[in-house]
């Protein structure tokens, strides 16, 4: 009896594994299904948000063996007390390290960050770069333990698109598959990371996928959850800030305060990006000036953070102890306006030294500080018509990182999940709106979208900005031997004349020289190594390049609205 239940259990445990192969198959040639995706995105939640909390754990394990301190929450107040050599070394020899990583895994020794993934979601197919992307990853580890003055965000999020790579790859994804299972990540790790999943979720819809379309919105969810779910079973269910004092808001007659203050943090946020821009560019030109290598950059700017550290521990790491004396109101007037201008330029430093991290926490410490002050003038201003003075540090810590970030509404929620705080609604919402509102009109809309600018990546103006770029002209060409191709005497006219495009550009190249030229298509060649003249291999119609832009705008369009 005992041989055919054998066998009847072997059996069984066949068709399971055929059925799995099967549906892996299915799923790889067709794409998954709306349910299978659901289950696809509860995955990779667990997977981001278990590598989101294993980056943070890291990181803190670090900080307390090197500050010599199980109590990292206070880490400047450990730091305050240690000799003044070693708060300089640690930085000092973290970027070296940095450098060294950097230099031998990427071709540019910039570490890749939001601003990334957001191109990869759009340019992509929800892709990022995997080799290059561990490497920051683990630049940023070093950078954020070693007394770097950024925050986790970034390489959290970075991380988590580079786990929904490997996912996309492996599945085959189309654009919108791979957008998608690219925005569940970066919602699991987000929540994961800042115990609040309203805002992970919308951050990932807001910042990195820039829309809001239906289809993508409950599995984005499912993965938040997930990702809240993981934090609250390693770290309970607290919130990242505690504010003791309930904030109470005389309505009304202190709204105009929260609007004036929305205006102050837009312009604070706007000093923060364009500090950061020109140090980098400062950064380049004094390298490039000196002869320096690429991977001693970092550590001159360790060097820099450890000595300003000295004086002034507060700018270490992510700094939410400082945060926190803010928006508790244990700073004065005087110190709260210090540590804007010191965290500042620590982040421009760190940031223009190529040494990694985001700028969402800094944006926080920022935005608290500058609150805060805010509030101590006005309150002694009008102090009979007046609310807590911390509620205008709540404010601010909304108003400057939504700026920074371009998110009006996950910001605003994640300050919420942030403090638990929801009382105080319409003041951190009037704050923010006019704060994003202002900032959006000196920079390129954000933080991230202002760096892809700056590389000429132009994504803040939309789809209709970016989308020839997706296109090869060689994908477009009528070649030499299509039914309906160009004039040969016609083209190697043109060509003789010098008006040609290579196969290789892209349809945001060729544009502008086919529309110079008044022409109905240009020659496609392809460049002699030698002095020989060119070779035909084609003409690019301009019926053909609009008509591929309006595929790809009506697409866009159907995927937003989806």
């Amino acid at each position: 009896m005992s041989k055919p239940q054998k066998s009847l259990i072997g059996q069984s445990v066949d068709d399971v594994v055929c059925a799995c192969r099967d549906g892996w198959t299915l799923v790889r040639t067709r794409g998954p299904s709306q349910v299978q995706f659901w289950f696809i995105a509860l995955v990779i939640g667990i997977v981001a948000s278990c590598a989101a909390i294993a980056f943070r754990f890291g990181i803190e394990t670090l900080q307390a063996w090197l500050y010599g301190t199980d109590d990292v929450a206070h880490l400047h107040s450990i730091a305050a007390e240690l000799d003044w050599w070693w708060i300089l070394l640690i930085p000092m020899v973290g970027g070296l390290a940095v450098g060294l990583i950097l230099n031998r895994f990427t071709d540019d020794g910039r570490v890749r960050s939001v601003a990334d993934v957001i191109e990869g979601a759009a340019l992509y197919e929800g892709r990022v770069e995997r080799r290059k992307g561990f490497a920051s990853t683990v630049a940023s580890f070093i950078t954020l333990s070693t007394g770097g003055s950024t925050g986790r965000e970034g390489p959290v999020v970075h991380l988590a698109a580079i786990l929904s790579t490997f996912v996309s790859r492996a599945i085959r994804a189309d654009g919108i598959t791979g957008r998608d299972l690219l925005g569940c990540a970066v919602a699991a790790a987000v929540s994961a990371s800042f115990n609040a999943p309203i805002a992970g979720a919308l951050f990932a819809l807001e910042v990195i996928l820039r829309h809001f379309a239906v289809h993508a919105f409950a599995p984005i969810v499912i993965a938040s959850v997930a990702g809240t779910v993981i934090n609250r079973l390693v770290y309970g269910d607290v919130t990242e800030f505690l504010i003791p004092n309930q904030n109470i808001l005389a309505f009304y007659v202190e709204l105009p305060a929260f609007l004036i203050l929305g205006l102050l943090c837009g312009l604070v946020a706007v000093i923060l990006m364009r500090t950061i821009f020109w140090a980098d560019d400062l950064g380049t030109a004094l390298q490039a000036r000196s002869g320096l290598p690429r991977y001693l950059r970092p550590m001159v700017a360790g060097t820099l953070l450890g000595a300003i550290a000295i004086f002034y521990p507060h700018i270490i790491g992510v700094g939410y102890e400082t945060t926190s004396d803010a928006l508790t109101g244990r700073l004065l007037f005087h110190e709260a306006v210090v540590f804007v201008i010191i965290k500042i330029f620590a982040v421009a430093i760190t940031m223009a030294g190529r040494m990694g991290g985001g700028v969402f926490s800094p944006s926080l410490m920022v935005g608290a500080l500058t609150g805060l002050a805010f509030g101590i003038v006005a309150t002694a201003i009008f102090p009979d018509v007046s609310g807590e003075g911390t509620l205008y540090a709540l404010a601010g810590m909304g108003a400057v990182s939504a700026a920074v970030l371009g998110s009006p509404i996950s910001t605003t929620l994640i300050v919420f999940e942030l403090t638990g705080d929801w009382q105080t609604g319409i003041a951190v919402m009037v704050s923010v709106s006019l704060s994003s509102a202002l900032a959006s009109r000196l920079v390129d809309r954000s933080f991230f979208l202002s760096q892809l600018e700056r590389r000429g990546v132009h994504l803040a103006a939309g789809p209709q900005a970016y989308l020839l770029s997706t296109f090869k002209v060689a994908s477009v060409m009528r070649g030499v031997d299509h039914p309906r191709a160009a004039d040969a005497e016609a083209c190697a006219k043109l060509i003789q004349e010098g008006t040609y495009v290579a196969e290789d550009l892209t349809l945001d190249q060729a544009m502008p020289i086919l529309e110079a030229t008044g022409s109905t298509f240009i020659p496609v060649v392809v460049t002699s190594t030698g002095d020989g003249p060119p070779e035909l291999r084609g003409a690019l119609f301009q019926i053909d390049a609009l008509r591929a832009f309006n595929r790809a705008l009506a697409a866009t369009a159907a995927e937003e609205h989806s």
